[in-house]
């Protein structure tokens, strides 16, 4: 039967002109009382009805509810409080009486429409055409309680700007203006509830979880919007899956084995507290313990619920709560009940029944009755969901949502003293005036809507703490508050208590977290939380936790072993401190020494005949070049600078080049000498003295030019080689043009071969010319060092090269020296009879 016809208003045809009629069976309220402005109420107070087979052959019956729901009640008796409240204030609405009609929707689409309608157009069977124009029965609906049944009000109520305010209906959905404009709810929207669960479900590192949802507005919106913020912060849903208390019970088992059969343990339920008692009742038969469950403010804390679980599956619960509050006087009113049998005795006489479990005589025959009623028993004596106050925060919101009716009223009345009764009331009005509202309750709570007509959203966080004697109590553990910035939003303690009574957080995790120095990869096929960690290669890292991506370290760093951090290259460059180094620097400064030696023999021994026919001046020159040949080579070592750089390659090119050019001045000296003593050679006065300075210098000028012209185009310059080893820096210096330096070398080479060839050609000259003879070969060993130097110096890694140069270096000034010089100091200081001109012209002449 669909309750839009039902209630349709129609001209009723055999009066057309003065009446109109009610379609359908009246619906008469449960609870009512007269007043000056009527307020509407749709509340629980049966939670399901009885279903009925229809064969369509006769109009159906009227639904039958059944399942006392004392929830219901308790909103009922908060809004009667809060109305009894204004009644009996001076100084809200003063001089107007506020009354009722409360109508059960017995958690039915179908009914909670009907009586909607039932509310606005009045139970009146028939109508004049003037008082079917008229305003509307009541002014405000307070309710429903639940988003699906609120849903369907509004979307019926929303074209006439009828105002309806919720004070439980969550479902982010009704924030919808365009299709719900006149719902205005004073509980937050799950749209706030959803996102801080899945950050609750964040702060412990639960990434891997299951989820049970009502099926209906309320479950399937809130989850929708947990599980998008879950997607975005990275925790997967091994399941999601709907129930509603009404399925079949295989849908249930289905439920349990698919519980059973997976490897998450954490369960988030956005459920109601009615769906979440059926599924505790099939839970307790197969010890469905060990589980770690977060829930929505629907259960969390309800005293029902927590009754209902005998065997302890919820224990260490933990979830969000509608922050507890406080109303003065409230409780009292709650255990009087008398204003329920106001007006419907049939509902008041169900009530007691199931308050006192006894039925009155009149109901039952004397042989049925169990209990007998007396209607004297004590309300204050039971225990039960009745006059449990754990809904305090919900009937308060009862409470508050009377109060903002009856602040916009107050306004549009233009109350002071008394109130403007002539006002005519309109829907559209009232419904404006109460989205303005901003005013403070009794207990000091700020009441207020913002565009959406949602109050603010904050939370109180509930832990499920097991006491003695079965009993849990709900501590409050932290808070949520929606309109503090992101980061602060969530506030926790630490003293909670998890499944099983644990102190240790529960872990739920499809793959343990990848360590830093690995990075995550994902597992085909599977959601994003499952994946294995494979380690970082070398050169790369990753100092985070569950890190997607290894980090390529810069070119100057290298992964350590963990591949958690990069460290610094180990920077390689020939040092003094090193063995080879000191070798090397040994080397060079024995061979300066020993050159010094020579020079100082030489000096001693200068007028000594085999001194002066060696050409003195050109040996002094020769044995200062090889000085520097010997010092050169410490440019080389140690770390490189710019001006080292620019020093070790220019001071080795020009001083090798001055070295050969003195042997270069001797060879042909030698020559000439010769030829002078032909017959008719005159040869020598072309090369004198005067000469061989000139030829030296001149030669030696070239290798300047080059040089300077090195450094001015492009000198050479420190470079740190990453590229030659992956975990070193080899510091070296770059040629610059390398056209430069191989011209340098080059011209060196050129200068070693034409002193080779001379000193080949002088090989067989007389004795007392036998310098030639030395000069061969220590140009021989020269050209052997420096063209084998080549392929070793290019082939060599690293300080190695740097070795090698140093080594070419050392070897031909040692191959100069000793080939030149150590041969004449040997007749200078052990064969003194040789070092005569007496000998010398002897050996000339034979």
């Amino acid at each position: 039967l669909d309750p839009l016809d039902s209630f349709l208003l129609v001209v009723s045809l055999s009066k057309p002109e003065t009446t109109c009629s009610h379609r359908g069976d009246l619906e008469n309220p449960q609870i009512v009382k007269d007043g000056n402005i009527l307020l509407g109420g749709i509340f629980p107070f049966h939670s399901s009805w009885k279903n009925r087979q229809e064969n369509f052959t006769h109009k159906p019956l009227p639904l039958q509810c059944e399942s006392l729901n004392f929830r219901g009640f308790q909103f009922a008796q908060a809004m009667l409080f809060a109305i009894e409240e204004i009644n009996n204030s001076t100084e809200l609405l003063p001089g107007i009486t506020l009354g009722y009609q409360m109508y059960d929707a017995c958690d039915s689409i179908a009914r909670s429409v009907k009586v909607a309608l039932a509310l606005v157009n009045g139970n009146t069977a028939e109508l004049t055409l003037k008082e079917c124009k008229s305003a509307a029965q009541v002014q405000v609906i307070m309710g429903e309680t639940t988003s699906t049944l609120s849903a369907a009000i509004a979307s019926v109520m929303g074209p006439f700007h009828f105002p309806l305010i919720s004070h439980y209906s969550t479902c982010a959905c009704l924030s919808d203006k365009t299709k719900y404009p006149s719902f205005l709810r004073t509980i937050p929207s799950d749209y706030f509830q959803s996102r801080a669960l899945a950050q609750l479900v964040k702060h412990f590192g639960w990434t891997w979880v299951g989820a049970i949802r009502t099926n209906d507005d309320y479950g399937n919106n809130g989850m929708a919007t947990f599980t998008e913020t879950a997607e975005q912060l990275g925790i997967c849903l091994e399941y999601s899956v709907p129930f509603f208390r009404m399925d079949p019970p295989d849908k249930i088992q289905k439920i349990t084995d698919l519980i059973k059969a997976s490897t998450s343990k954490v369960i988030v339920a956005f459920l109601t507290h009615m769906d979440m008692d059926v599924l505790l009742h099939e839970f307790s038969k197969h010890n469905l313990s060990g589980y770690q469950w977060v829930g929505s403010e629907g259960w969390i804390f309800d005293f029902q619920t927590a009754t209902t679980d005998k065997t302890h599956i919820l224990d260490g619960a933990i979830g969000l709560s509608i922050p507890k509050a406080h109303v003065s006087g409230l409780r009292e009113f709650m255990l009087d009940v008398t204003t329920l049998n106001s007006s419907n005795n049939d509902l008041f006489i169900e009530f007691w029944e199931a308050m006192f479990s006894c039925e009155f005589k009149q109901s039952k025959s004397a042989a049925e009755i169990q209990g007998e009623c007396t209607g004297q028993e004590d309300v204050a004596g039971v225990k039960n969901s009745f006059t449990d106050m754990s809904l305090m925060p919900i009937l308060n919101n009862v409470y508050k949502g009377v109060y903002a009716v009856a602040h916009a009223l107050h306004v549009i009345l233009r109350c002071n003293k008394t109130c403007n009764t002539n006002v005519q009331l309109q829907p559209l009005e009232i419904l404006q005036h109460i989205r303005n509202i901003n005013f403070r309750t009794k207990e000091g709570e700020e009441v207020y809507f913002n565009a959406n007509g949602d109050p603010a959203a904050k939370y109180e966080i509930i832990n499920w703490q097991p006491k003695e004697k079965g009993i849990v109590d709900f501590v409050t553990v932290g808070l949520y508050d929606a309109s503090l910035p992101a980061g602060k939003q969530l506030n926790l303690q630490n003293n909670l208590i998890w499944t099983r009574n644990s102190r240790q957080v529960p872990v739920s995790v499809c793959s343990e977290k990848c360590q830093p120095g690995t990075r995550k990869v994902f597992q085909k096929g599977k959601p994003v939380c499952c994946h294995d960690c494979a380690t970082c290669a070398e050169g790369e890292i990753s100092n985070n936790t569950d890190s997607i991506t290894c980090v390529r370290c810069h070119p100057e760093f290298w992964s350590n072993e963990r591949r958690d951090a990069c460290v610094r290259k180990q920077e390689v460059f020939l040092s003094y401190e090193e063995i080879m180094g000191a070798l090397l620097t040994a080397a060079s400064l024995f061979g300066t020494c020993l050159t010094a030696i020579v020079a100082f023999i030489f000096f001693r021994h200068r007028k000594t005949p085999l001194v002066r026919a060696n050409n003195s001046e050109l040996s002094f020159l020769l044995l200062f070049s090889l000085i520097l040949c010997f010092l050169c080579s410490l440019t080389f070592i140690g770390r490189p600078s710019e001006w080292t750089c620019q020093l070790r390659h220019t001071a080795f090119a020009i001083t090798f080049v001055l070295c050969i050019s003195c042997v270069l001045g001797k060879t042909i000296v030698v020559l000439m000498a010769f030829k002078a003593r032909l017959p008719g050679g005159n040869l020598m006065k072309w090369f004198g003295p005067a000469q061989q300075r000139l030829s030296v210098l001149g030669l030696t000028l070239i290798q300047v030019i080059i040089c300077i012209l090195w450094l001015t185009i492009s000198p050479p310059f420190p470079f740190k080689n990453v590229q030659e080893f992956r975990d070193k820096i080899i510091l070296e210096c770059a040629l610059g043009s390398e056209l430069g330096f191989w011209a340098g070398l080059g011209y060196i080479g050129l200068l070693a071969v034409l002193c080779f060839i001379s000193a080949f050609l002088a090989r067989k000259l007389p004795d007392n010319f036998n310098e030639a003879k030395f000069i061969t070969f220590s140009m021989l060993i020269f050209c052997a060092v420096w063209i084998t130097f080549i392929p070793a110096y290019v082939s060599s890694p690293g300080k190695f090269s740097v070795a090698v140069e140093i080594f070419a270096i050392l070897a031909s000034s040692f191959g100069l020296l000793i080939c030149i010089f150590i041969p004449k100091c040997y007749v200078i200081l052990l064969k003194p009879e040789k070092n005569t001109r007496k000998y010398m012209m002897g050996k000339g002449g034979s």
